[in-house]
């Protein structure tokens, strides 16, 4: 074997379409016997192969294989390309590809010769002289091998001096394996590390009449060239540890602090959870930190002596809170009140006075088949005096309409409008919807949207009274006593307005105690603005039958200002209709009259 120490060789090869298949077998046969003398490996020889005709192919890199197995498998697997002979565009790879670290090639300053053995059969049809000039002065020796038709001139263009010891021409392809073992010797010297004391105290690496020493794994070479130190691994600050590098011979290992365990990716650390083990006994909330875990209380609480049970906490007393009269805790929490006669604002903290007639008004009108047009435009009329009686705004009294018939339909809910005007267009706007009478399913869709806070009602804490104002003109075809009974019980005071066949059990089941003050009943359309005449002013209950029932003042203030403005605009209408009924009473007396008189001349 060839003991000359590593070398990275690569065979450049011809496989124009000069070289016949047969002749080509021989050019294999020819690496195979000098690699097969070649000590390979990754610290000794290392050999590339590429083969090259119009265009370039690599068959293998310098770092592509170590054995001998594997690059003869390679090599015979090679076919090859059967074009023209581009010789420059070979060597041009071969110095800015297969030369490279990145390929494969030691490093220059390691002193390992470079060796570029060409082989072709034929003249160049590049130029060769100027790019081989380069790859010599790029530190590559270039064997040039000529075979048969190969052109003498321009082998001494590529091969490195001295002409004589690397240009061959070979008479023909079956000459070529006797040519292998006379350039063999070519190759081949003295191994240095053989023949001299080296002194390396790992492994010694022969080259062309020197040799240099090398370091095992994990170890540098020192300053002398011969002795080696371990590497510390950690002290380039490379290593990426979240916590703590570990040097080991030649490379590291990450560890973490106590608490912590390291991550499958082997560098960050994650905190072990105490919390998960599942015995921590917190009544609230636990938090894990490094070596343990601490109990923690929702806001509103505070932690007891026993580190683990939580009791609320007075938040009146701890924070500046800004209420204006008083302020109530509660569990986690805290709100604001105001003394009686006066309620609070918007802003949950201050007291005014109530406002007067300020109400949450949701009218609910009957749009079913049996009131017809006409009379549905009475209705929307009736609606419109009410709310001219009315203080509108964001403030003060808000107003929604809802209609129904066989389904439900919000007109406008409590927060669409902030004026008088806006509400009375839309109003007007409204379409009669027919069909049916299902006056439960409307009282159903009043108390589940229509006094939301959502749809614009004010919070029950504000004692803003909520009313709803019930329009209907028959029975209703569905059950309505199970939504009458939760409307009152959620507060809201309800008025039961009846015309037509309306059905009296039916609206004192709709109609707010007592309920004689809070229904009425008309006969027909025309005639229904007397229908809240007997509603009682005082609908604020006193002192009375042993018992007492207290409400907001501010509540029954707004109320009866309520009744009152539209008691008061009812009356107005019944008034026209009186002049109306007299005109007519009028006109009838004198018809009356005038058939005596034809009937007397008779």
């Amino acid at each position: 074997k060839c003991r000359t120490g590593p070398l990275d060789i690569v065979f450049v090869i011809d496989s124009s379409r000069s070289v016949r298949p047969f002749e080509f077998e021989t050019m294999r046969r020819f690496m195979m016997d000098i690699i097969g003398n070649l000590d390979v490996g990754p610290n000794a020889t290392r050999v590339g192969v590429i083969q090259y005709s119009s265009q370039v192919q690599n068959i293998f890199s310098l770092k592509t294989f170590f054995t001998r197995a594997d690059m003869e498998r390679a090599i015979n697997s090679i076919v090859p390309l059967a074009q023209g002979t581009m010789t420059g565009l070979a060597i041009q790879y071969a110095m800015n590809v297969a030369f490279t670290t990145q390929e494969g090639a030691r490093p220059l300053h390691k002193g390992i010769p470079r060796i570029a053995i060409i082989v072709t059969d034929g003249r160049p049809q590049d130029r060769v002289t100027e790019v081989a000039t380069q790859a010599r002065n790029a530190g590559i020796e270039i064997y040039a091998v000529g075979i048969q038709r190969a052109d003498m001139n321009s082998l001494r263009a590529m091969a490195s001096p001295p002409l004589e010891e690397h240009v061959f021409l070979v008479e023909s392809f079956e000459l070529i394996q006797q040519f292998a073992k006379q350039f063999q010797d070519k190759l081949c010297g003295v191994d240095m590390c053989v023949e001299r004391e080296h002194g390396c105290q790992h492994s010694c690496i022969s080259t062309p009449g020197s040799f240099y020493c090398e370091c095992n794994p994990g170890y540098r070479l020192n300053v002398d060239g011969k002795t080696c130190s371990s590497i510390d691994a950690c002290a380039d600050g490379r290593h990426g540890c979240q916590h703590h590098c570990v040097s080991l011979r030649g490379s590291y290992s990450c560890r973490c602090r106590a608490g912590y365990y390291l991550s499958q990716d082997k560098r960050s650390c994650t905190m072990i959870d105490y919390c998960s083990f599942g015995n921590h006994s917190c009544q609230h909330e636990c938090v894990s930190i490094p070596n343990g875990h601490y109990c923690r209380c929702r806001s509103g609480f505070t932690l007891q002596p026993d580190s683990k049970s939580c009791r609320a906490t007075d938040l009146c007393n701890g924070v500046d809170h800004g209420c204006e009269f008083k302020c109530v805790s509660t569990e986690g929490s805290y709100h604001c009140v105001c003394p009686e006669g006066q309620q609070l604002q918007a802003d949950g903290k201050t007291c005014s006075k109530c406002g007067a007639g300020h109400v949450d008004l949701v009218m609910v009108i009957d749009g079913s088949k049996s009131v017809r047009p006409q009379n549905f435009e009475l209705v929307k009329q009736f609606v419109n005096r009410i709310v001219d009686l009315l203080e509108v705004s964001p403030h003060g009294t808000r107003v929604g309409l809802v209609q129904y018939s066989s389904r439900v339909r919000t007109e406008f809910p409590l927060n669409k409008y902030h004026s008088a005007d806006e509400i009375k267009k839309a109003v007007m706007d409204v379409e009669y919807m027919e069909k049916g009478t299902m006056t439960g399913l409307a009282l159903k869709h009043m108390v589940e949207h229509s006094f939301s806070e959502l749809e614009g009602a004010r919070p029950l804490s504000h004692n803003i009274p909520r009313i709803g104002l019930v329009f209907t003109d028959g029975r209703s075809q569905d059950d309505i006593s199970e939504w009458a009974r939760r409307a009152k019980e959620s507060g809201i005071v309800m008025f039961a307005v009846g015309v037509g066949k309306a059905v009296e059990e039916e609206l004192r089941a709709i109609a707010s105690e007592p309920v004689e003050q809070h229904f009425s009943y008309s006969a027909d359309f025309s005639t229904m603005t007397h229908l809240v005449e007997n509603f009682s002013l005082n609908i604020c209950p006193e002192e009375g039958k042993g018992e007492t029932e207290i409400r907001s003042p501010c509540e029954c203030e707004a109320l009866v200002q309520f009744q009152t403005n539209t008691v008061a605009m009812l009356q107005s209408l019944t008034e026209r209709n009186i002049l109306w009924a007299r005109s007519l009473a009028q006109m009838t007396a004198r018809l009356e009259d005038l058939e005596k008189q034809i009937a007397n001349k008779k």
